[in-house]
């Protein structure tokens, strides 16, 4: 042990630590996920949580939790059309397209209206695919140009 003079002090380096990127997302997101999930054991109800934890499941690939809080939220939130929107992603992740165009057309029926959005989301990527797609959303544009309630 060296002993240093009165008023001498020790500098201490910080060690540089190395941390990679996409680990510490991944940590991140378990950590939100199992906040979200705390909340929702203590407030089922709470629609913030509801909404994050859904986005989170989505977004680490947990498809089938995702839907199953996407039609929780439909259920507590039936004539929100960002939340028929989620719920035909949902969908749209589990090849269940049918139930992914009833849902996105309950989306734009109650008010859902960034067409230029919705061609593009990686989320509605196996809905795009389908032969249907096409005439379907462009029956929803005529519908819309036809309204005379609607502008762009």
């Amino acid at each position: 042990m060296s002993a240093h003079a009165a008023g001498e002090f020790v500098r201490w380096k910080k060690p540089e630590i190395s941390v990679d990127e996409s680990l510490a997302e991944e940590l991140g997101r378990r950590f939100e996920i199992d906040l979200c999930e705390g909340l929702l054991r203590a407030a089922p109800g709470n629609l913030l949580a509801l909404m994050v934890v859904g986005h989170l499941y989505t977004h680490c690939g947990r498809h089938r939790d995702a839907l199953r809080i996407d039609r929780r939220l439909a259920e507590l939130r039936p004539v929100d059309p960002i939340v028929r929107y989620n719920l035909a992603c949902s969908y749209s992740h589990l090849d269940r397209l049918d139930d992914a165009f009833a849902a996105l057309d309950t989306a734009i029926e109650l008010g859902y209206r960034d067409f230029d959005f919705l061609e593009q989301d990686p989320d509605l990527e196996n809905l795009r695919r389908d032969p249907r797609f096409e005439p379907f959303l462009d029956e929803r544009r005529e519908r819309r140009a036809n309204d005379p309630g609607e502008g762009e």
